[in-house]
């Protein structure tokens, strides 16, 4: 497999990368992530937000808008990309539903509860589900609360990768298959999609894992996934 940096000889100069993160999660879950774009060449606002704290309707605007104006002070005249991960991707679908963003490059969803999360409605069941996960916690299930399938199809271009492998068996065992644990594989397609992946990785670590970076590079580069990673 080749180093990050590889992905793409491109100049990246005036490209910036909004990183949202999951569930539960802080902007620290994204920083492999972080450090593989920042050696692409690319400029990069790692987005942290309270997301156990607030429903999908105030997450959205609060960790777009703070990674749209940071993007656009580190590179003011190039596209903005964003690269999610789980909620993160839905918070931009909920912001691009409600408003434009007219310097909106690419983006790659991983891990996303796009037709909403099975997993989260039967955990919601159990108590201490709300303060674990918050308002958005159950707002991302299939029930009639569900944003995600309230939502339109994304107008921006996108690619998907879902992980078929998990480290919570319980959950595993839940879900149809195949899962990451948290989201079935396809829970997370979506008319629209430019490229979808399917890899060996979890829900909780797909981020980080070396594969998915190196097709988060190729996707940001080329608006396709390579048919193989070296």
């Amino acid at each position: 497999m080749t180093g990050p940096s590889s992905a793409t000889d491109l100049d990246r100069s005036k490209e910036c990368v909004v990183l949202l993160h999951g569930m539960a999660r802080t902007e620290r879950s994204m920083v492999p992530m972080e450090k593989a774009l920042t050696a692409a060449g690319y400029a990069v606002a790692n987005v942290g937000y309270p997301s156990r704290e607030h429903p999908i309707a105030l997450l959205a605007p609060l960790a777009v808008d703070e990674g749209v104006a940071e993007c656009r002070r580190l590179r003011p005249d190039g596209p903005i990309h964003f690269v999610t991960h789980s909620l993160g991707g839905i918070l931009l679908r909920y912001y691009t539903n409600e408003q434009r963003l007219d310097d909106l490059g690419r983006v790659v969803m991983l891990g996303p509860p796009n037709n909403g999360s099975a997993a989260a409605d039967k955990w919601r069941l159990l108590p201490g589900f709300d303060f674990i996960n918050g308002p958005a916690g159950s707002e991302l299930g299939k029930g009639d609360d569900s944003v995600p399938l309230k939502l339109g199809a994304p107008t921006f271009e996108f690619a998907v990768i879902a992980g078929d492998r998990s480290i919570d068996p319980v959950t595993y065992v839940m879900l149809d298959k195949p899962n990451d644990g948290r989201v079935t594989v396809d829970d997370t397609k979506l008319d629209g999609m430019s490229d979808f992946r399917q890899v060996h990785a979890s829900h909780a670590f797909m981020m980080r894992d070396r594969e998915v970076i190196e097709l988060t590079l190729a996707f940001l580069a080329n608006g396709r996934f390579p048919d193989e990673i070296q």
